[in-house]
């Protein structure tokens, strides 16, 4: 193991707790045959992993790379925030480049929904906004769900800058998911699309909500006015 892989990593068990060590699997679905079968948890909060990533954020992708096969969580964690410390923090494209391909190719490493959703849109997003987005379409058809919830997130990036169609085109794709995960995750790109146009959000549910899972019809109206969020969990707008 790398010094600087040591460092990190000592760095984060000064922040260990053993009550919520003991939660976190049961929270992150860790048991035999549930989406986070495996992983292991020490006990660590975000914002403390935080802390130590903007310390590292210069490590190399050597030691990102350990942390990232590490089984426990946190070091995961760490090492992917580090990633997107050192992608905001570097304007040159080949930098920002490398950070990218670095992250695809760590794809299964990227294995639970907080992972996905710390990271993607702030690198993978970030960097595809003006490029060819052909790979979350890509990765949205794959049988791996890692894969196509890190599609629909990374288009927070284009949401945020009011930019919609990847969003919507991606979350057809994804409308049927039998996981209850890509349920919340479509639910939640269409509830910030609504944030940033109503209109668009209501054009775009009026011919599918009467179909789409509860829980992703939930989480897209939830900023909606009470009487137009009832009609359509009412099925009646």
């Amino acid at each position: 193991m790398r010094n600087t892989t040591k460092e990190i990593i000592n760095e984060l068990n000064k922040y260990r707790n053993e009550e919520k060590a003991a939660f976190l699997p049961r929270f992150f679905k860790t048991g035999k045959g549930q989406y986070g079968e495996g992983d292991q948890f020490i006990g660590i909060v975000v914002p403390d992993i935080r802390i130590v990533a903007k310390q590292y954020i210069d490590a190399d992708q050597d030691t990102l790379r350990e942390l990232l096969a590490s089984p426990v969580h946190e070091y995961r964690m760490t090492a992917l925030l580090i990633l997107t410390y050192y992608y905001a923090k570097h304007k040159d494209n080949a930098e920002r480049k490398a950070c990218v391909d670095f992250y695809l190719s760590q794809v299964d490493a990227i294995n639970n929904w907080d992972l996905v959703d710390l990271s993607c849109y702030k690198i993978l997003g970030h960097w595809l906004h003006d490029k060819d987005k052909q790979i979350l379409y890509d990765w949205a058809h794959a049988d791996h769900l890692w894969k196509q919830r890190i599609a629909m997130i990374s288009c927070m990036h284009f949401v945020k800058h009011g930019e919609f169609q990847d969003a919507l085109a991606i979350a057809d794709i994804l409308q049927h998911h039998p996981h209850d995960l890509m349920h919340k995750a479509v639910g939640w790109i269409l509830r910030e699309t609504g944030k940033k146009n109503e209109q668009v959000l209501t054009d775009y549910l009026l011919p599918r909500y009467k179909q789409m899972p509860r829980t992703m019809l939930r989480y897209a109206i939830e900023r909606f006015e009470e009487p137009k969020r009832k009609a359509f969990l009412l099925g009646e707008y």
